[in-house]
């Protein structure tokens, strides 16, 4: 599992934009799973503009990608950060101005996680796709 915030944030220090060196080590990863590993998954709040250039390689690389959005309101997005350890890291003010409504990739098909679905379903749903590869 390759994380992009500690990849961006805890590894490399830098921001998350247009230019940011954290694609070239997504990439480098991305690639080191493609040859020693049966899954890669890349985890993370990909924005589609800062990261087209890494979703491109994914699709003329890999054979098999399944990619998932979370379609969930920025309401519902707060309620879930309090939950989290790291919330006291940042706040409303922040998010908000991070925040990119159906920030959908493009060039690879999604699937949507709506806010209704239970872990359990979401879980279930992204094994059974991973497992009818």
């Amino acid at each position: 599992m390759i994380s992009q915030d500690v990849i961006r944030r805890d590894m490399l220090w830098v921001k998350d934009e247009i230019g940011t060196k954290s694609i070239s080590l997504l990439m480098v990863l991305a690639r080191y799973g493609k040859e020693n590993c049966e899954i890669v998954i890349v985890e993370g709040i990909l924005h589609s503009d800062v990261y087209m250039d890494f979703f491109r390689m994914l699709k003329s690389e890999f054979d098999h990608i399944n990619a998932y959005y979370y379609d969930i309101s920025f309401d519902a997005t707060l309620i879930r950060h309090k939950s989290k350890p790291i919330c006291n890291e940042f706040g409303e003010n922040e998010m908000r101005s991070w925040w990119r409504d159906k920030d959908l990739i493009g060039t690879i098909p999604e699937t949507c996680i709506s806010e209704t679905m239970s872990l359990e379903e979401t879980v279930e749903m992204i094994v059974s796709d991973v497992l009818d590869m």
